[in-house]
């Protein structure tokens, strides 16, 4: 499991020469390790926009100046772009840059070659389309249609160009000023493109971007002051970052958003490690919570819902293998830190919506 987690969370950089790739998965039949069939993996090729000067100094710049926390956006970037034929990213590449990307379709590569039961990747995968759907399915549970969407350690995300469901809704990127001004440079780069025959435009209503460190105590003021209504019914996007955070920075987080659910519709969206996970780097991750459900409504949530890798809101057609590691670990108790068949850690990830409203109480 570990290997796994590592495998999204913290892409390491190995040197490669990036060729056009074709991993067939058909050969993980039921014959060769009792796995059903998969589909054949797509060709990847870098797109000729990675190799100008301006992308290149950019990244350049990124993998030399920015720390772990601030180059975790690439490496999820980097993994949109090589499951893009499920996830549909056409701005995750460019934001993921050469490097990133390399890396991952070389542990792609090697997983296909080895018949390994989970592709690299596929947690962030799950991930990216389960953050997707509740994002839809939150904002259509507003009556009114309008609402905020607030992305909380936005990095390189760029829901804001893909998803449909925004186009009512005004979106906050919140994240650290250099992140803001590269993020926004690339995005130029792509918007300007001669050689990219989609048409990139963006799909939300309107997007602010918020310069602001939210381990800091000012970022919703910042927010505040960039336009954000606290009255106005609001999603909340929290998708890797909690774990980066301190407990007391994570606590803080999200007690200022279950705050709001005495004013407005509140709806939180976030992914929370357990303990063992937070074990595959202690110098990057901190904060964890073995039991987010039970945490939330604590801080004012008055409905919570849980969800792990492999659960039927969870799969999107991904976790095929009945015996991968996601689908062991669901069966057994969440309290186990310890596997009991071989004492590997029982490394979970687990998907959290919560939601709030001046209307409801605490159960």
């Amino acid at each position: 499991m570990s290997y796994v987690l590592h495998s999204f969370l913290l892409v390491s950089k190995l040197p490669s020469t990036l060729k056009v790739f074709q991993c067939n998965l058909k050969t993980m039949s039921s014959q060769d390790n009792g796995s059903p069939e998969f589909p054949m993996w797509p060709e990847f090729k870098l797109p000729d926009l990675l190799s100008t000067d301006t992308v290149r100094q950019v990244h350049a710049t990124i993998e030399n100046e920015w720390d772990p926390l601030q180059r975790s956006g690439c490496q999820t970037a980097a993994g949109r772009a090589l499951w893009n034929h499920v996830i549909h990213d056409p701005l995750a590449d460019i934001l993921a840059g050469e490097s990133y990307l390399k890396s991952f379709h070389e542990k792609i590569k090697k997983d296909c070659v080895n018949k390994a039961r989970e592709i690299s990747g596929v947690i962030l995968a799950v991930r990216t389309l389960w953050f997707d759907s509740k994002l839809e399915a939150a904002l259509h549970s507003f009556n009114d249609g309008e609402a905020q969407v607030v992305f909380l350690g936005a990095g390189m995300d760029a829901r804001a160009y893909r998803l449909s469901c925004l186009k009512e809704s005004n979106v906050f990127e919140v994240d650290f000023p250099d992140v803001l001004q590269i993020k926004a440079t690339l995005l130029k780069a792509a918007m300007d493109s001669t050689n990219d025959h989609q048409c990139l435009m963006m799909t939300a209503k309107f997007i602010t971007r918020v310069a602001a460190d939210i381990r800091s105590n000012n970022w919703l003021e910042k927010l505040q002051t960039s336009g954000f209504v606290p009255e106005k019914n609001t999603v909340w996007v929290l998708e890797g970052i909690l774990y980066y955070l301190t407990h007391s920075e994570a606590t803080q987080v999200l007690e200022t958003i279950a705050d709001k659910c005495s004013l407005t519709h509140t709806v939180l969206l976030a992914d929370f490690m357990n303990k063992p996970s937070t074990t595959l780097s202690n110098s990057t991750f901190h904060f964890y919570s073995d039991w987010p459900d039970h945490l939330l409504p604590s801080l004012g949530f008055s409905h919570v819902k849980l969800s792990q890798i492999g659960d039927p809101d969870a799969h999107f057609g991904l976790m095929h293998d009945p015996l991968n590691l996601f689908n062991k670990l669901r069966s057994l108790p969440r309290s186990l830190y310890t596997h009991p068949d071989d004492g590997t850690p029982c490394c979970r990830l687990y998907l959290v919506e919560a939601s709030g409203s001046p209307n409801q109480t605490i159960p």
